[in-house]
């Protein structure tokens, strides 16, 4: 059953294929080409600041290039992003995952450090090109 929901203010028209209202996971991906390459922290930075692919690619490469770090996707480099763009690291009160986490905070836009991926949260919503609602929270980073 197709449906449209308000989600961030604004109304959007999503289908059963790309939603799953239990689960709370959007399928997401804004990587060119469409590809999945494990470039997870680029897509998380890309839905999180609203900027492209591209942007963000090289954003994080120039980082990555300051600190002296081989690699562009590693979480030293995509957590000095995010700081820069005005988020906060916060460790969380107890232990939840990626679906409970939505539950949780409803409201604003976070970026999750997970076992081993990097995905978004706008509004209770994750954003991903997978549905990763079961790994756990290890740490987020919240817009100011």
């Amino acid at each position: 059953m197709d449906s449209t929901y308000r989600i961030a203010g604004n109304w959007h028209f999503i289908t059963t294929f790309e939603v799953d209202i239990m689960s709370k996971w959007i399928k997401y991906n804004p990587n060119p080409k469409e590809r999945r390459v494990g470039d997870c922290a680029i897509r998380a930075c890309c839905k999180a600041t609203g900027r492209s692919w591209d942007e963000v690619y090289w954003d994080l490469s120039n980082i990555a290039f300051d600190m002296a770090d081989g690699c562009n996707s590693s979480n030293a480099v995509w957590g000095e992003y995010l700081k820069r763009n005005g988020f906060v690291r916060v460790e969380p009160d107890y232990p939840m995952d990626v679906h409970k986490f939505c539950c949780n905070f409803p409201r604003g836009t976070y970026v999750l450090g997970v076992n081993e991926h990097v995905v978004t949260v706008v509004d209770g919503m994750f954003y991903d090109t997978w549905d990763s609602s079961d790994r756990k929270v290890i740490y987020f980073w919240e817009r100011n």
